[in-house]
């Protein structure tokens, strides 16, 4: 499609995604993005809350509350089902940022590690089994397991 000028419009960029996660509990959900990976409360919504976002840096993740399971018995937790995918820029931030969630008691669903690809990688499980992959670039093999 073109404008009255002849010339093909710019085409739309996608600027950010925001993963809705379900969870059972907003405030307990709050509570582990901040305390534990060092979110912020963006906004709770509802009374009682029923809606909400946690922000590091360009990291949204939207919390949605939900009353009956969302996946059957153990398929999420056996077929690694991500809910969200958060990258970073260099080898040593992804180590940092392991090293600093480890450091703070989170609950990893796989350890730091190298993937084939080359990405150097790990995922959190949250208190709702919501798996969370962080991803960075290849480090140096001798400091990965």
């Amino acid at each position: 499609m073109t404008d009255e000028s002849g010339q093909t419009p710019p085409r739309p960029v996608l600027r950010s995604i925001e993963p809705q996660l379900f969870v059972a509990n907003i405030q307990s959900s709050c509570d582990f993005y901040t305390n534990k990976l060092g979110f912020a409360v963006e906004f709770i919504y509802g009374d009682p809350p029923s809606y909400s976002q946690v922000v590091r840096d360009n990291a949204r993740l939207n919390l949605r509350l939900i009353f009956e399971p969302v996946f059957v018995a153990d398929v999420r937790q056996r077929e690694h089902l991500l809910s969200a995918s958060i990258t970073v820029a260099t080898a040593n931030e992804i180590q940092q940022l392991f090293l600093s969630y480890q450091a703070a008691g989170v609950s990893f669903h796989q350890e730091l590690r190298q993937e084939p690809w080359g990405a150097t990688t790990f995922v959190v499980s949250d208190p709702d089994e919501n798996l969370i992959l962080f991803a960075g670039p290849a480090a140096d093999t001798s400091s990965v397991q």
